[in-house]
Order: C-alpha cells, then sequence, then structure tokens
C-alpha cells in the first residue's frame, strides 16, 4: 500500500507500507523523490517518526545528488539515447564476460552465472545461487574499476554481506587497494 504524505520541510513523500521491507528505510532518487518504506508491523506513526529524524539527512543527500546531476551531460533525445545504450550493450556482451572469467580463474572464485543488464542503481549484484548481474554501465568506466566492481560481486559467492571478513577478502585480492578503488569509483555516476 502506498499513499503520498506532504512533509512541512520535504514536500511530498511517497509512504510505502510493503511486506518485502524488513526495517524503516527512506530512499531519495536523483530527481529528489523521496520514499519511505515499512514493514506492516510498523505503524505509519513510527515511520514518520523515522523520517522526521532523517529530515537533515534527506535535504543534505537531495543536495549531493543535485550537485552530481549538474555535472552530467545534458539528456540525449530518446533516439540517441537508446543507441548508446545499446552501443554499451554490445560492447559490455564482448568484454564483461570474458573480464569476468579471468577474473574468476585468477582468483578461485566461482560464479555460477554472469548476466549484463541496463541497471542504473548499482554497478552489479550477486544473488545467494552466486549469479551475478552487471551493469552495462560499466564500460563507461575505466579497466581498473570496472575489475574491482566484477571481483567485488565475485567475493560476494563467499560472503553474501558487507562484513569485516567480506572487505578483508576484497583487500586482499586487490592488493589492499579497496578503499582507494571504492573512492575512485564513487567519483563516476552509473547514470551517465
Amino acid at each position: 500500500m502506498t499513499e503520498t504524505y506532504v512533509h512541512p520541510r520535504l514536500g511530498e513523500v511517497v509512504l510505502a507500507r510493503t511486506a518485502r521491507a524488513r526495517r524503516v528505510s527512506i530512499s531519495v532518487r536523483p530527481s529528489g523523490a523521496v520514499r519511505v518504506s515499512f514493514p506492516p508491523r510498523v505503524s505509519q506513526r513510527r515511520a514518520l517518526a523515522f523520517l522526521e529524524e532523517k529530515a537533515e539527512w534527506v535535504e543534505r543527500t537531495r543536495e549531493r545528488m543535485a550537485a552530481k546531476q549538474a555535472l552530467l551531460p545534458p539528456q540525449l533525445p530518446p533516439e540517441e539515447e537508446r543507441a548508446r545504450i545499446e552501443a554499451l550493450r554490445r560492447a559490455a556482451q564482448v568484454d564483461l564476460p570474458a573480464r569476468i572469467a579471468r577474473i574468476s580463474a585468477r582468483t578461485g572464485l566461482v560464479y555460477t552465472k554472469m548476466t549484463v543488464r541496463a541497471m542504473r542503481t548499482k554497478w552489479g549484484s550477486c544473488s545467494n545461487r552466486k549469479t551475478i548481474s552487471l551493469t552495462l554501465f560499466l564500460m563507461n568506466l575505466p579497466e581498473e574499476l570496472r575489475d574491482f566492481v566484477i571481483l567485488h560481486e565475485l567475493c560476494h559467492t563467499v560472503h553474501l554481506d558487507h562484513s569485516p571478513a567480506f572487505h578483508a577478502l576484497v583487500d586482499r585480492l586487490c592488493g589492499g587497494r579497496e578503499r582507494e578503488l571504492a573512492r575512485a569509483l564513487r567519483g563516476y555516476s552509473i547514470r551517465g
């Protein structure tokens, strides 16, 4: 069940009571739209109280996203954007399978399947079945960062979380450079 709530500081906020939610969480889209998701057992009042606690964080996140958006190239006309996406998809389908196979062989980390998708919110993901999905927008990254994202997802085949053990594995396999590479990756927008 979703409904729109008008917050005095933040404006329109979508409230989404959903069985998939495990806790109250807030997401801010690049457009500035705010969504509060919460499980059925949590009252709307409690979800709104959480939103109130996090209002400053929402405002800072909106500002940061607006600044990032301002740095992005202007939107292409729909036809050109479709052509650009298809070119990236073709390049990804050639590059990424060989790249992940090479990194898997070098590290001994085994995955069951790899897919290329047009994900715009994350660089990659790994399921509990060891299926790795990579966004075709990885093709906009330097090769070293492409490898880092793939290594990160392969490490999820061992640790399906972001625990200290997971980060220790990533750091060891990228020669002690996890923080440096993660910082460099944050300098790129997946939407570009």
